[in-house]
This record gives structure tokens, C-alpha cells and sequence, in this order.
């Protein structure tokens, strides 16, 4: 091993276990100037005992030591600390006994001789995960605070399917897509199968793979080097990375760039990721639930989506049922969205009229859930006291939803098609109360392509 320095972005608390002495000194000489506090064990004995003691941040053990070996000591650790994370040193050629390693826990491996440098590399990644996930973990705490139990309601029989379907799958680690329109719910489905899972105690992450342009896209995923591009300013853990152990959610796949479908087709194979720019892949264990409202089997008939992920991702489908399709779960559903705005809502005083409850049941609901929750809180805005009634709820609910086909004819036909394009645009817009990002998951389009075309109708009236 050659002498470096610098330091990983946070200190560690780290444990070294190896039977060699001069790798002993040399590792309680060179850890602290990475900013390293180290405790080192002459063999795997000693390092339990350690471990009994006191909380590691990491390992680092050779695999055959006097006493107790590498695998053992890790094992003994994880029982008492999951998150503690542990490197393997080996000194075989063959990788069998540090891959039986990978599989009981361990972060990465590295065979002997290595240098210092490859170690500090991987304390770095491991000092990031640490932190990272205490960020995801304090982030979680607080969304829960501000959400409150987030649960699937409804007693419709469609939803009664979801539920036997989450309740199955949610055990396993099968990939699960979730299909149906724009704002039935998938991401709270989502959820539900994490939370039911045995990964409920390790992160959920979730990103809308239309929401970010291509060049991101990937380094959001999978994480980039310091120097990989233009404004790498420093090595970056992707969420395949953050998310190890727990649950991704892969929202609006449909919309994924081919060029990383290839890359996400891989690490779901081979269990690895490498990040954007990193010639050193490493292996992250990650359930991967993923979300669209497209039809993924015409657009891999298309061209437009790799017919093998479609099948990888695929392993298991849950549709969610459009709202217009269980109307009578609306009075509770409406119930429970007041109750994020109102605490006094319960079941003496149920806060929405017989009247405004019967007008939400004979609108059409084209944006699901996610317009009736901008709808109760309109209501619960303009409403000064309860129960909220017609007169609190958005007007376009009352208007005529239905044109006879002869006039929707006679009226297409005397616009142009970027006309009856912006309509479309502006009318969703108006649904979701100004929110973009609801109007584009309407609409069927990215974020990005929505601003395109509202740039594009700014261009074609200024001309």
C-alpha cells in the first residue's frame, strides 16, 4: 500500500480486523489523517468483542483470520448494527468467499495487495451513504409529520383487488409496475407495497423519470464522479445508491431516455451500478417499483421502449382504478382530503353537505384523486366554517361536461391543430388550479414537454 492523503467527505467511526501486523500499523497510522477514527483487532475474536462494545460506522476485515472469520465478524455486526456497513479484504484469487460476503451484507470488497487510495475510495462511499440516508431517514420523519398516515381509501370492490395484490406482493422482492391513469393513486400504492415489505425500515425514494432531461437523468440514478462533466464539482451517490436496502419507485418509466433504459436494464440484471463516470461498478440492493400510465407494450411495438425491460420491470402488475370507475368511494375519499385541511372533520360533523357530495359524484373526475384533492382544498380555502358546500366547490364542476359529438365535430373543425393543442394544454391546466406538474401527468406528457409547447404558443402568438 502507497501513503495518501485527504479525507472522505465525513469522519468515520471505523473497526479494522486483520491478523497481518504491519497492515495493522499501517492502517492506524494512515486512517486518521483521512479523518478516520480507527480501532484495530488482531483477529475476528477481538473485533467482536469491539463490536459488543460499541457502535462502528464500518469494517474493514480481512476474510481468514485466527478465531472467528471475516463472514462471521460481519454477521455478528449486522445483528447488532444493520447499518453499520463492512468492506472485505481478501486474499485469494478466487472472489467466491467475498461475494458469500456481498450477499450477507457487506458494502464492496477489495482483494489484497491493494493500495490506499482504493481504500479511501470506498470509505468515501461509504461516508456518503452514511449521510445520505441519515438525510433521507430525518426527511421521511418529517414528511410523515406533515402527511400524516397515508393509507388507500376506498371500499369499492376495484380497490378491494389493489389491496389483495399489495398484500401478496409487498412480502417479496419481485419488481412491481403499477399501471392506470394520471392521479389514481400509484405512488401511494407504492408506498403501501414498501411499508408492507420486510424493507420498511430502509428508504423509500421516488423520481419522476419525465421530469428531468436526459443529460440528469442518469447521474440522478445512478451517481457521478467528481470531473465526469461540466459541473461535476464533486462525487455524487445516485438513489440506486441511497436507496440500498429499500425501495425506488420509479415513476412514469414510460418517459425514460432509451439510452438510460439500457443502463437501468443492466443494474436490475446484474444487481450493479456504476456510477457516471466511475470505471468501478458496485453492488446495491435495491426492490424496484415502478409506475406509468402508458401503454408500455405499444410503445415497445413502436420502438420507444426496450421490449426486455418492459418484460423485467413487469414481474408482477397492479392496476389502479380510475375514480369515475368507484364513485361510491368518493363521500369517504372526500371526507379524508378535508381532513388534511380541517382537524375538526369526523364522523358527527362530516364537513361536506349531502348536496356538495352529489355534485362531486356526478362530475367525471378526468384527473383522478389528484383533482379531487385540489378540489377539497379549494373548497376548504373558501369555506369559513363547516360543512363545506356547493358554493366552496370549484364552479366547472357544475358546468355541462358532455357536448353532443355533431357540435365537438363542428367546433374541431374550424380550429387549426395547434388550437385544439392548446385547449387542451390550457383546460388542464385550469383543472389542476395552475399546477403544471398535475396538468403534464394529465395530459400524458413530461413536465419538460409541457413548458415546450406553452414556449412554443407564446412564440407562435407573439409572430
Amino acid at each position: 500500500m502507497s501513503k495518501v492523503t485527504g479525507r472522505p467527505p465525513k469522519p468515520l467511526k471505523v473497526l479494522f480486523a486483520d491478523d497481518e501486523v504491519p497492515l495493522q500499523e499501517l492502517i492506524a497510522d494512515e486512517l486518521p489523517r483521512m479523518g478516520c477514527v480507527v480501532k484495530v483487532c488482531p483477529d475476528g475474536n477481538s473485533a467482536v468483542a469491539a463490536i459488543e462494545k460499541e457502535i462502528f460506522d464500518c469494517l474493514i476485515v480481512d476474510l481468514d483470520m485466527p478465531g472467528l472469520n471475516g463472514i462471521e465478524v460481519i454477521a455478528r455486526a449486522k445483528e447488532i448494527s444493520p447499518l453499520t456497513e463492512a468492506i472485505v479484504l481478501t486474499g485469494k484469487s478466487s472472489k467466491d468467499t467475498a461475494i458469500a460476503a456481498l450477499r450477507l451484507g457487506a458494502f464492496d470488497y477489495l482483494q489484497k495487495p491493494c493500495t490506499l487510495i482504493e481504500l479511501q475510495t470506498r470509505l468515501q462511499r461509504v461516508a456518503e451513504k452514511r449521510e445520505l440516508t441519515m438525510r433521507v431517514t430525518a426527511l421521511e420523519t418529517r414528511l410523515k409529520k406533515v402527511e400524516g398516515n397515508q393509507q388507500m381509501i376506498g371500499n369499492h370492490s376495484s380497490m378491494e383487488t389493489v389491496r389483495h395484490l399489495i398484500a401478496k406482493v409487498a412480502p417479496t422482492d419481485s419488481t412491481v409496475l403499477i399501471t392506470g391513469e394520471t392521479g389514481t393513486g400509484k405512488e401511494l400504492a407504492a408506498r403501501s407495497v414498501h411499508d408492507n415489505s420486510g424493507r420498511t425500515k430502509k428508504p423509500f425514494l421516488a423520481i419522476n423519470c419525465g421530469a428531468l432531461p436526459e443529460s440528469l437523468i442518469e447521474s440522478e440514478l445512478f451517481g457521478h464522479r467528481k470531473g465526469a462533466f461540466t459541473g461535476a464539482d464533486e462525487n455524487r451517490a445516485g438513489l440506486f445508491e441511497v436507496a440500498d436496502g429499500g425501495t425506488l419507485f420509479l415513476d412514469e418509466i414510460g418517459e425514460l431516455p432509451k439510452s438510460v433504459q439500457a443502463k437501468l436494464l443492466r443494474v436490475l440484471e446484474t444487481g450493479e451500478v456504476r456510477r457516471v463516470g466511475d470505471n468501478m461498478p458496485f453492488k446495491v440492493d435495491v426492490r424496484i417499483v415502478a409506475a406509468t400510465h402508458r401503454n408500455l407494450a405499444a410503445m415497445a411495438n413502436e420502438g420507444a421502449f426496450r421490449e426486455d425491460l418492459m418484460y423485467r420491470i413487469n414481474a408482477f402488475e397492479i392496476k389502479m382504478p380510475a375514480l369515475r370507475d368507484r364513485k361510491e368511494d368518493i363521500p369517504q375519499l372526500a371526507v379524508h382530503l378535508l381532513g388534511r385541511h380541517r382537524a375538526t372533520v369526523d364522523k358527527n360533523n362530516p364537513g361536506i353537505t349531502d348536496t356538495a357530495i352529489q355534485l362531486l359524484k356526478h362530475y367525471s373526475w378526468p384527473g383522478n384523486i389528484r383533482e379531487l384533492a385540489n378540489v377539497i382544498e379549494h373548497a376548504s380555502i373558501l369555506c369559513d366554517s363547516l360543512p363545506v358546500d356547493v358554493i366552496n366547490l370549484p364552479a366547472y364542476l357544475s358546468a355541462p361536461q358532455t357536448i353532443s359529438m355533431t357540435s365537438t365535430t363542428m367546433q374541431m373543425s374550424q380550429m387549426t391543430l395547434r388550437e385544439i393543442e392548446t385547449s387542451a394544454i390550457q383546460s388542464a391546466i385550469d383543472r389542476n388550479n395552475g399546477n403544471k406538474t398535475a396538468a403534464a401527468e394529465e395530459l400524458g406528457i413530461s413536465l419538460k414537454t409541457l413548458y415546450n409547447k406553452i414556449n412554443q404558443d407564446a412564440m407562435f402568438k407573439a409572430a
